[in-house]
């Protein structure tokens, strides 16, 4: 996929493929590190910004995803509460952290691929 491609937006949210990377890379930070592990640094850059390239931006996820398996891998009890909650509530615990992120992945994964279908004019059957 070319640069370009990875930036095009062919839906009226303004998603690209490469946003679709930095956004599903901040969650994987602000769910597993964040409020799991209660890991303080800043959020990654979510927007794609004209220095971005697909390379550095895929560089970026998959380093996020070595990171946040490490922080799951130390964990043995499922049940155990994050750190922070994102709402008024208790923190939730990892399994259901997981559960949402691969929720999240899923959906996200299907939206890139009704993207990479309109780039590339065919299903990818």
């Amino acid at each position: 996929m070319s640069e370009e491609d990875a930036r095009r937006c062919l839906v009226p949210s303004g998603t690209s493929l490469l946003g679709l990377v930095k956004h599903q890379t901040a969650a994987e930070w602000a769910w597993f590190l964040y409020f799991f592990a209660g890991e303080s640094a800043a959020r990654p850059d979510e927007p794609v910004r004209g220095a971005d390239t697909l390379d550095g931006v895929l560089t970026a996820y998959r380093s996020m995803v070595r990171r946040c398996n490490d922080a799951i891998t130390a964990v043995t009890d499922l049940s155990r509460p994050g750190a922070r909650s994102a709402r008024e509530t208790a923190p939730p615990n990892l399994r259901w952290i997981l559960t949402h992120m691969i929720e999240e992945t899923a959906r996200h994964a299907g939206h890139a691929d009704i993207i990479r279908e309109q780039i590339a004019g065919s299903a990818g059957r």
